[in-house]
């Protein structure tokens, strides 16, 4: 498949015939008025196992003088969740863990305060009911990992568990990602840079060498005004610690394993995690999944309404569809990001999609931007 080479002013990189309206739309991201114009970004497409489209431009620093390339790393927040929920599904996939089975039998001290029954799939589609932390909590304790998986291990749901889905903001990576530690012996970072990343050769890292901090773009937070704030049940996911958005800009959130939000990419490398799993699991020969672990992973979970992102049905760490944040088509699954960036896979269309940027819009979900690109990918496939 011939490829046309881009450069413009603003875009670099290429796409395959067809998909020149996803180069249109990335162009026209760099146009929009207001909190929604794009700094610096990069979107990476594959169907059927191909790249078909490659695109970045813009800047990667608030003052413009350090121009975003092929290998430039975004934060992703939430993004990073879908590929924690891909190695989770490896592991299931690989009989080392089963969704149905409960938390306990992998580990014990999470049989704590009315915690024994919880499955891993009510653990990863965010019905255990530790959608936040109920001891004073600092962004420190983050960087360490062990006193949060305790705190959690010990607390008391704040619901029964299964009776209704509310979104995990952070603790969504400590519970998941020590469930990879237990029985994998890796942490989460590790495994997935021993079994996903360095397989496929992908760009995606939790926990990032300091070797690589060159090539971080900086975070650019959001200037609209707050919405209102959430119930106190669903609120509990994002205030203890409060999250502030130029966390990501320092070595110390980069270097630390938070599984539910410091995850950094490249447009390429989530694009080809995610053209993998588009693509039944396998790319280029390399296989990191069956069709029927994928099938395990985007089974409904949980019908919704989540209390805090509203109508989301949950698969087992990962969205389904709704409305237009991955296109058109509702079996289409993956993950968004606090500000913008996301990943998503469409086994039936054989696509997938990795968007990444520095200037992070107002929408807990639905960024105009992600919404444009994922249109303009499903029109071309057609």
């Amino acid at each position: 498949m011939n490829t046309s080479i881009v450069k413009s002013a603003v875009t670099h990189g290429s796409v395959s015939p067809g998909f020149e309206s996803v180069r249109d739309a990335f162009e026209a991201n760099f146009e929009r008025s207001g909190d929604d114009t794009e700094v610096g970004a990069a979107v990476c497409v594959y169907v059927n196992g191909r790249q078909v489209v490659d695109l970045w431009g813009g800047f990667a620093d608030a003052g413009r003088k350090r121009a975003w390339q092929s290998d430039t790393l975004a934060n992703i927040w939430s993004a990073t969740k879908g590929v924690v929920a891909i190695a989770i599904a490896m592991l299931v996939d690989r009989g080392k863990l089963s969704y149905d089975e409960p938390v306990v039998k992998y580990w014990p001290e999470f049989g704590q305060a009315g915690k024994e029954r919880i499955t891993v799939a009510q653990l990863m589609s965010h019905q255990s009911g530790l959608n936040g932390l109920a001891a004073p909590t600092t962004i420190e304790d983050f960087y360490r990992w062990t006193p949060v998986v305790e705190r959690l291990a010990q607390q008391k749901p704040f619901w029964e568990p299964g009776t209704l889905a509310s979104y995990h903001a952070m603790t969504y990576g400590f519970l998941a990602g020590e469930l990879i530690r237990r029985v994998s012996g890796k942490d989460p970072g590790t495994f997935i840079r021993d079994e996903i990343t360095r397989p496929l050769g992908a760009d995606f890292f939790i926990g990032l060498p300091e070797s690589e901090e060159p090539r971080v773009a900086e975070m650019i937070p959001s200037t609209a005004p707050p919405g209102p704030a959430p119930a106190e049940l669903p609120g509990r996911a994002v205030g203890n610690p409060k999250l502030d958005p130029l966390y990501p800009n320092t070595r110390a959130w980069r270097a630390a394993q938070i599984p539910a939000g410091n995850g950094q990419a490249t447009a390429r490398g989530l694009g080809r995690i995610y053209g993998a799993i588009g693509n039944g699991g396998e790319i280029d020969g390399v296989r990191i999944i069956s069709p029927e672990g994928i099938d395990r992973l985007r089974k409904v979970r949980h019908p919704g309404p989540d209390q805090l992102l509203g109508v989301r049905q949950w698969g087992a760490g990962v969205w389904l569809s709704a409305g237009a944040n991955f296109g058109p088509h509702a079996e289409t699954f993956g993950h968004t990001g606090w500000g913008g960036a996301f990943g998503c896979a469409n086994r039936e269309h054989r696509v997938g999609i990795g968007y990444v940027m520095n200037k992070m819009g107002g929408q807990l979900v639905g960024n105009p931007r992600g919404v444009s690109l994922s249109e303009a990918v499903f029109k071309s496939v057609g």
